[in-house]
């Protein structure tokens, strides 16, 4: 038996016995070096070291910051009354505002498990008390978070553009702004179809013109963070890493002194539980770094190359394949090690078949997010169901119009290549 494939058959086994995906990859790899005389286990440790020695990676633990010191400071309810006051008196109104507010916040957090367990509980909360069953409103925290990781900024952007040297950061960020607005509006649509068949009502009026304009001039601090942050990178004021500490900045000086609802002594906390959060993160990307350098020493991903280009696919066949292959990878492997173990291998075979790379990347992270909120694995909805006292059996039955939603966004990203690289190209990071 070949090491790398002793190692896909121990990682599907310690994922089976419900071992931490992190720590699967490294035991699977531990096993694979084991078998082979040419390399010792000390490699496992110089690979998860390399793995995270990365100058762009230094951005993840600053965005995760900023993200917990927006949601410390208030500005996440900013953004939920701001974006309430426009469409809770309407049918499905309250549904419509999760959507909104889930899609602004993640142009804060850049990660649908943060989305869903912070401001997406007190989501569900507000629904139930107008009206909503608890399992649907659940249901659709779940599957708008996924616009987390795709609406800059985004953890899993910037550790795809370390597998594809092809790609920006920049460039990542500004192609999922298109794709992520497209995810939300089919939510919208799969919540005005649930509303008029439940007879879901708003909430109240329109409120006054002058009630209005001060959420709106409260929500401006919140709304300007993902333009300072595209805008600063096309004006070549700061790098990708750079623009994470801008934002860490700007987020403590909103909470501190124009919201003035984030106290000094909750920041030690805030910076405590990033760490946590940040540490975990970077484990699954060491270890996977680990995994993937098994990979490539024993040439799975040439061996791969050459096997795909012997069939001779068009581009077009590669890609459905491609998204078959990455629905059933999702389901049981998280989107962080996946795009770091399957990246490598399909980019060359793309880059033969004259794929766009942006185009691959925004189809690559979509299917990949989408096993977040798919049985049996799916975390986001372990997370979901967590925070909202639903069981899992009552959120999963309601999960067939999302899921048939976003196969529909799927296809049609996959289809139309220009609605993932056309923001870039506006912007000038192509």
């Amino acid at each position: 038996m070949s090491a790398s494939l002793a190692m896909f058959l121990c990682v599907a086994l310690f994922l089976a016995c419900g071992v931490p995906v992190a720590f699967a990859l490294a035991l699977a790899t531990a096993v694979a070096l084991a078998l082979t005389d040419s390399f010792p286990l000390f490699v496992l440790v110089k690979e998860t070291f390399s793995g995270v020695d990365s100058f762009p990676l230094m951005a993840v633990p600053f965005f995760v910051l900023a993200a917990e010191l927006m949601t410390g400071g208030s500005l996440t309810d900013s953004l939920l009354r701001f974006v309430a006051q426009f469409v809770g008196h309407k049918r499905g109104g309250m549904g419509y505002a999760n959507v909104g507010s889930l899609t602004f916040i993640a142009g804060i957090s850049g990660s649908a498990l943060a989305e869903a367990a912070g401001p997406g509980a007190m989501l569900v909360r507000m629904m139930e008390k107008v009206g909503y069953d608890r399992p649907y409103a659940a249901a659709l925290t779940a599957c708008t978070s996924i616009v987390g990781p795709i609406i800059p900024p985004s953890i899993i952007m910037i550790v795809y553009a370390l597998q594809d040297d092809r790609v920006s950061v920049g460039a990542l960020f500004a192609a999922g702004i298109v794709p992520g607005l497209l995810i939300a509006a089919a939510m919208c649509v799969v919540n005005w179809y649930v509303s008029r068949q439940r007879g879901y009502k708003g909430e109240g009026q329109l409120p006054p013109l002058r009630t209005i304009v001060l959420n709106t001039w409260r929500a401006l601090p919140a709304l300007a963070l993902p333009v300072v942050i595209l805008g600063g990178m096309r004006a070549g004021l700061f790098t990708p890493t750079e623009a994470s500490v801008v934002a860490v900045f700007y987020a403590l000086f909103c909470g501190l002194y124009v919201y003035r609802t984030l106290q000094w002594k909750k920041v030690p906390t805030i910076i405590a539980h990033s760490a946590l959060v940040t540490a975990s993160v970077l484990l699954i990307i060491g270890f996977s770094a680990a995994f993937t350098w098994v990979l490539t020493i024993e040439g799975v991903p040439q061996a791969c190359a050459e096997w795909i280009g012997q069939l001779q696919l068009s581009p077009w066949t590669f890609l459905i394949v491609l998204n078959l292959l990455l629905l059933a990878v999702g389901i049981f492997i998280e989107p962080l090690p996946a795009v770091m173990v399957m990246v490598p291998v399909v980019a060359p075979v793309a880059a033969k078949l004259g794929i766009d790379p942006i185009h691959l990347a925004m189809v690559v992270i979509y299917n990949l997010t989408l096993g977040m909120i798919t049985p049996p694995v799916g975390g986001l909805l372990f997370v979901t169901c967590n925070v909202t006292q639903v069981s899992l059996s009552a959120l999963t039955r309601e999960l067939k119009p999302f899921l048939i939603a976003h196969g529909v966004v799927l296809v049609i990203l996959t289809a139309w290549p220009a609605l993932s690289t056309w923001a870039p190209r506006m912007l000038g990071f192509l």
